[in-house]
């Protein structure tokens, strides 16, 4: 999910009582628990509303919901959890909640979801070195490619496929970003002339923001980790060779703005700015990124190097162990997951259900995008709800501890990369051990 800064209180005082976890509000005789959370202003006011309709609908649980900035939400958890004064439950940034589990700061959830219950999808588990559950994403959100239908009109050039059997491979995506790259005399990287110092539009962006990336390793049939996440293997050639690839779109091939892949923005640096034809990016911009734009834009399956694939995520709700209303912080984390309490969240675009029956059954995935907020129904159905359901991978912080480590560090190495200063081969051998390292927690 988009990750917009928001500000808020870390402890809640009321009636002159200081509540961090399983404290009790002697006046109503309920259970208090405290709910973390960031999120957009839209997310924020869904939820908000989601634990006012839960507190109304029993008398037993109080939710105390509160914002902590994204930018100082793991600090401040940790900061927390060393005082004892944990939430009892709340959101965590994926790449840190394994890394929460593995110092048992989160409850075991295996038996949230009674026998018989719906529960989300697989894919969606955070699963500790034991196997236990210890989260659940509260939304199933893909990697998808997003385009500007009027650039492509205009160069008269056919819109990217949303159906993944006639997905591109990565040169055709190379090849049709050409098409639509223009220099300020309205030449192409085919033409003779072409100045790669006066780019007026670019054909493609890739987002290149360290997690995302792993979608193009898997793509080539490689991977940052081996399958069961308990050995690195960016350093083999099948990443390697991937990362270089989405590198020489700007460096080789001139069809790609220069990104730092420092910011999780990129659809707004390029298709919204626009100057970019097209661009990879998470599904929940249908939702936070386009409303309001004016860009008459679609959505279609990434391009592929050797595997059609595309990862799923989704920030992960928790129950902190330091709890000691761990049952009432559950019931309400049920509560607040069911699609029917957040499809505020769902029919804006932001969030994707996480319940099969949205993937596989009729009637259930048209109520979900029969919708004027999305792109058309089919185009929708194919790049999103059928590739997500056929071709969507866990990304690694599902089933791997320490990849909020791994990636600082990645990110930081690749930084030569993107500018052509040294090779992907380069940098990536050269730190092989130091990433190793950052993936054992060091």
């Amino acid at each position: 999910m988009k990750k917009i800064v928001v500000t808020g209180l870390i402890l809640l005082i009321v009636s002159g009582m200081v509540f961090g976890s399983g404290q009790t509000q002697q006046a109503t005789g309920r259970t208090v628990i405290t709910f973390s959370f960031w999120g957009t202003p839209e997310e924020w006011a869904v939820t908000q509303a989601t634990a006012d309709r839960f507190n109304n609908s029993q008398n037993r649980i109080e939710v105390m919901v509160r914002q902590i900035a994204w930018e100082v939400y793991d600090a401040t958890l940790n900061t927390m959890a060393a005082a004892g004064r944990l939430p009892d439950c709340g959101m965590m940034q994926e790449a840190s909640a394994l890394s929460f589990a593995a110092n048992g700061l989160l409850a075991d959830m295996s038996q949230m979801y009674p026998a018989g219950a719906a529960r989300p999808l697989d894919s969606l588990r955070f699963r500790d070195a034991s196997g236990r559950t210890v989260a659940y994403s509260t939304a199933n959100e893909i990697l998808l490619l997003y385009y500007n239908r009027d650039m492509f009109d205009k160069a008269g050039v056919p819109y990217p496929p949303s159906r993944v059997e006639d997905a591109w491979t990565w040169d055709q995506f190379v090849q049709t970003a050409k098409r639509l790259t223009l220099d300020a005399n309205g030449r192409t990287p085919n033409d003779t002339g072409f100045d790669r110092n006066r780019i007026v539009q670019y054909g493609a962006m890739v987002e290149n923001l360290t997690w995302q990336l792993e979608v193009w390793a898997l793509s080539n049939g490689g991977g940052f980790y081996a399958p069961d996440g308990k050995s690195v293997i960016i350093d083999q050639a099948a990443a390697i060779e991937a990362i270089q690839n989405v590198a020489d779109l700007h460096l080789v091939h001139n069809v790609a703005p220069l990104s730092a892949g420092n910011t999780d923005d990129g659809i707004q640096r390029s298709i919204l700015t626009g100057t970019v034809a097209m661009a990879t990016g998470g599904q929940w911009n249908v939702g936070t990124a386009f409303p309001g734009s004016g860009i008459n834009y679609g959505v279609a399956v990434l391009p592929y190097m050797k595997e059609k694939v595309t990862i799923n995520t989704g920030g992960p709700v928790v129950v902190f162990s330091q709890s000691r209303n761990q049952a009432a912080a559950m019931e309400w984390l049920r509560w607040y997951t069911q699609e029917e309490n957040s499809w505020g969240l769902i029919e804006s675009g932001i969030w994707m259900p996480i319940l099969d029956k949205y993937y596989t059954n009729d009637a259930d995935t048209r109520r979900w995008i029969s919708n004027p907020n999305f792109p058309p129904y089919n185009e929708y159905k194919s790049a999103v709800v059928d590739y997500a359901r056929t071709n969507s991978r866990s990304t690694s912080w599902y089933f791997t501890p320490n990849t909020n480590i791994f990636n600082e560090l990645l990110g930081s190495v690749l930084s030569d990369v993107w500018t052509g200063r040294r090779t992907a081969r380069d940098v990536i051998t050269a730190n092989a051990a130091a990433l190793r390292r950052a993936h054992a927690g060091n």
